[in-house]
């Protein structure tokens, strides 16, 4: 953990930026750079029901722009918060958020995972899947979840 990055999962959410203060107070601590990682889910249904929409390339290609854009905003925050020497480095990924997460922590050999999680109970924690639940339970290296 001492030597590697910290990845920092955000889906540009206030409780993902919450997270991020934990990600950059470790990496000060541990005087390692920060992985910024966003995911990018493909939407789902049919493309044409005879309604004037953005095809699916278009689709990605527009929130693609704007997980740059988000991206450029929050390295520029997060660098005045680090010391000199250490980077943060941006990654964007589209497919299943929680299987490019586990792949973008074993590819970079990161250290740690810093990610929040939504707080999700009852009803709607059963509808909606906790990846930060399944990110601590299945990743190979340590990770904290932030509520």
């Amino acid at each position: 953990m001492r030597t590697r990055h910290i990845l920092c999962p955000t889906d540009f959410s206030e409780a993902a930026s919450h997270a991020l203060g934990y990600a950059v107070e470790m990496a000060n601590l541990y005087a390692v750079d920060i992985r910024l990682l966003n995911v990018i889910s493909m939407a789902y249904g049919e493309p044409d029901y005879g309604i004037v929409v953005d095809s699916p390339a278009e689709l990605l290609q527009d929130q693609e722009a704007y997980a740059n854009d988000r991206m450029k905003v929050i390295v520029s925050e997060v660098r005045e918060q680090m010391p000199s020497g250490l980077f943060v480095h941006t990654n964007i990924r589209s497919g299943g958020v929680l299987a490019q997460i586990l792949e973008e922590a074993d590819d970079r050999e990161v250290g740690m995972i810093v990610i929040a999680s939504h707080g999700h109970t009852g009803i709607s924690h059963m509808l909606s899947p906790n990846v930060a639940e399944a990110v601590a339970n299945q990743a190979k290296c340590p990770v904290l979840v932030v509520k």
